[in-house]
């Protein structure tokens, strides 16, 4: 595999990370400017953000947790030049239902729909581990 085939799902998580963030500064700082939030009411990451706020900021926390395993695990098999087709092909389901995620928090908010999407999300990167991990263990 190519090193662009390889890393372009991971470029695609990381340019979603930066999309949230510049989606929730603006309004962090409008909920600032309007008076909707108090620096003293969050300095402490007390939770009394307004809720849309909230909503994308939690959207772009999460992109902090199930991800690190996945860019960890990307790096990984790069530089153990594991990565093959199957590699690529669950880094983009892995990826596009982060997307997906991402999108229903930020925009209805379905609980059970973005439950869902991170579960495929997780299951996705797990079995991503689980070939790794005997491929590494089962190399002559």
């Amino acid at each position: 595999m190519s090193v662009q085939a390889i890393l372009l799902p991971l470029f695609v998580e990381v340019v979603l990370t930066f999309v949230l963030l510049f989606v929730m500064a603006p309004m962090r700082t409008r909920d600032f400017a309007t008076g909707a939030v108090r620096p003293e009411d969050v300095a402490l990451r007390e939770p009394k953000w307004p809720k849309r706020t909230t909503q994308v900021a939690n959207a772009f926390s999460n992109q902090f947790e199930l991800p690190v395993l996945f860019y960890a695990l990307t790096v990984l098999e790069y530089v153990t030049h594991l990565a093959g087709v199957v590699f690529v092909v669950l880094a983009w389901i892995f990826v596009l239902f982060r997307i997906a995620h991402a999108y229903v928090h930020v925009t209805s908010n379905i609980v059970r729909l973005r439950g869902a999407l991170f579960a495929v999300s997780a299951v996705v990167l797990a079995v991503m581990w689980a070939i790794y991990i005997v491929e590494v263990l089962t190399l002559p």
